[in-house]
């Protein structure tokens, strides 16, 4: 890892001149507006709740001081990578588990800072198992676990799969047990919840409170019941990743996105309910109801510091490697994380 910089440089970063940022976020891209000299960059983001701190970054006017102009282009875990790699993103808010696929198929990435800790996950149960089971989102893990045993559980991707069924025998209950039925989305979970064709099913929030808020499930489990999903035992939950090759042609660029993400990252630590970091989660999973975004946002450990270290890459490999999901093991090297962008 190449030493962190701090000081003068951040210092000359937040000199820079702003001016007013509009960005927009959709299936396509949409163009910024910031001083007339300043770099333009476009950063790939998901739509979901840990893409709040690059909304953050820009309703706060952090990217506007670095004197950036910024485009979004909203992906998936199977285009994030290729995106980058095409040039058709600079930046990508990508997920451990996508940036630990992306290095085992050798493609040349690097994490430039942690902008989140942890999984936002919820395992939500439809209101009939509830009843049955005696469940309510009070409910302790061990005897939510418990009650699954047997159950039918919904699965849209290998990942969550894996991260229910580390809750599941964390206490006991063998997930072979469990009747996995496939399905395509989160979106065919909720109508397969709702139809009582699955009792259950885990995915990253908003969604699982969003059903919870329409009544039809439960949210029985999340990173605060849930030890194994919470950032003291998961590591990183999220990272601003570029190509490698970037990097060495572009790091002054690199550094003024880092320092932008880092001060919205530090400033949600501090401000999380305030009115300015609700609105930046909005943006990021619009169309969910306020107190849905709220309590999404508190499942989420968010950094005052978006510097990675040894330890912490230890942990995130030990949780992904646990799901065993990926082709081949992962492993991250040195050089393939960097704080030395960071102020």
């Amino acid at each position: 890892m190449r030493p962190q910089l701090r000081g003068r440089r951040a210092a000359a970063a937040l000199a820079a001149a702003g001016a007013l940022l509009l960005t927009a976020c959709g299936g396509g891209s949409s163009a910024g507006s910031g001083g007339s000299s300043g770099a333009t960059v476009t950063i790939g983001v998901s739509g979901n709740i840990l893409d709040t701190p690059i909304e953050v970054a820009d309703g706060q006017g952090y990217f506007a001081a670095q004197g950036l102009k910024v485009k979004y282009v909203t992906l998936n875990a199977s285009t994030g990578a290729s995106a980058l790699q095409s040039g058709s993103v600079q930046f990508l808010n990508d997920s451990p588990n996508g940036f630990l696929a992306a290095l085992g198929k050798n493609v040349p990435e690097t994490a430039i800072g942690t902008d989140a800790g942890g999984y936002p996950l919820g395992l939500i149960v439809s209101t009939k198992f509830a009843k049955a089971h005696h469940l309510t989102a009070s409910t302790p893990a061990a005897q939510v676990a418990k009650a699954l045993d047997g159950s039918t559980g919904g699965s849209s991707s290998a990942n969550t799969k894996g991260e229910a069924s580390i809750f599941l025998k964390g206490y006991g209950v063998d997930p072979g047990k469990v009747k996995w039925v496939s399905l395509p989305s989160p979106v065919a979970d909720k109508a397969a919840l709702k139809s009582n064709q699955i009792d259950w099913f885990a995915t990253s929030e908003p969604t699982p409170l969003e059903i919870q808020d329409s009544g039809d499930g439960v949210v029985v489990a999340d990173p605060v019941k849930v030890p194994a999903w919470s950032q003291k035992e998961a590591g990183y939950g999220q990272f601003v990743v570029a190509r490698s090759n970037y990097l060495s042609q572009h790091a002054d660029t690199a550094r003024k996105v880092a320092a932008a993400v880092q001060q919205a990252t530090a400033y949600m630590h501090a401000h999380l309910e305030s009115a300015a970091v609700q609105a930046a989660a909005r943006k990021a999973v619009p169309g969910v109801a306020a107190d849905v975004v709220a309590a999404s946002l508190r499942q989420v450990a968010w950094p005052t510091s978006d510097a990675m270290d040894a330890q912490g890459w230890a942990t995130t490999l030990g949780f992904v490697n646990s799901l065993v999901t990926l082709d081949k093991k992962a492993a991250v090297t040195d050089s393939q994380w960097s704080n030395e962008y960071l102020p």
